[in-house]
């Protein structure tokens, strides 16, 4: 199993980038950051862009990991953001991973002016962006016509470092975008049931997880895939167990051992935010991102 976490673009980068070479010092597999124009309760407060944040790591940084959780088609298009990522895979030397998914109704779903799209518009948006952007990260040149993304003669040369491009970790719970996962996917990503979020039980969402990963299973039997070629990358914070397995190691390695047993293969922790729904101590944080995965072997 593999550790992650999660850094949010708060900070201007005098003090941020110290969070990302921390992380990298740590051990962590990987850092992420939100892509996003504002978020929830840190809407009124500092919010710096994902891919410049990134760009900056990249530079910050040798080994660790980059990537987003997760970006989405609410204010993205696949040929500009083709043309940012290839870039970005390059001057990080080939560590970028895009978390990408449909989206929600968030203030990023109308800070362009637009009414809020639908469920059924975002998962019909959804399905054109990614293999739209799987082709643009993967050939020279595309020409594509579709109804809601469209690429004439867009130029992608050299092509992403990894080949045949950085990996695509897909946020997805429902069919359409499962099926998206299996086919394009190298990772899969979920945050849980949101509908037991504020009542539920750590079981009845473990409960939720496994069916998931089955709905996941069947997706790629219906493709031709074996679904043990994905990664499977659990983003904490939005289960009932809430902030609770970042209160003590054991703590954490009891959570990261019940997820490991359905089949995840990494787990994401977000980096402690004090006075915030991410409030953690940073100590124990520490301690667990250096003992912890030694603890599950």
């Amino acid at each position: 199993m593999r550790l992650s976490t999660v850094i949010l673009p708060i900070h201007r980068w005098r003090e941020g980038q110290k969070t990302w070479q921390r992380a990298e010092e740590l051990g962590f597999h990987a850092a992420y950051t939100y892509d996003h124009l504002s978020w929830r309760t840190f809407r009124d407060g500092p919010w710096f862009g994902a891919l410049p944040t990134l760009t900056a790591a990249a530079t910050a940084t040798e080994r660790i990991r980059l990537g987003t959780l997760v970006t989405s088609p609410n204010f993205r298009h696949p040929v500009t953001l083709a043309k940012e990522l290839m870039a970005l895979d390059d001057i990080s030397g080939g560590r970028i991973t895009l978390g990408i998914g449909a989206g929600g109704n968030g203030f990023d779903a109308t800070a362009l002016g637009q009414e809020p799209w639908t469920p059924k518009e975002r998962a019909d948006r959804f399905a054109e962006f990614v293999p739209l952007l799987d082709r643009l990260l993967t050939e020279d040149a595309v020409t594509e016509r579709g109804t809601f993304y469209s690429a004439d003669e867009a130029r992608n040369i050299p092509g992403c470092v990894q080949r045949p491009r950085l990996p695509f970790a897909v946020a997805a719970t429902g069919p359409r975008g499962l099926k998206l996962a299996a086919r394009y996917g190298q990772a899969w990503v979920t945050t849980g049931d949101p509908k037991i979020f504020e009542a539920g039980t750590p079981e009845q969402s473990v409960a939720a997880l496994r069916g998931q990963i089955e709905k996941l299973g069947k997706a790629c039997a219906d493709t031709g895939r074996e679904v043990a070629e994905l990664d499977k990358v659990l983003l904490t914070g939005f289960t009932p167990d809430r902030g609770r397995p970042l209160e003590s190691v054991d703590a954490f390695v009891d959570f990261a051992g019940r997820h490991r047993e359905l089949g995840f293969t990494e787990i994401v922790i977000h980096w402690p935010i004090p006075d915030s729904d991410f409030a953690a101590d940073q100590q124990v944080f520490e301690r667990i991102a250096t003992e912890a995965l030694a603890q599950l072997r």
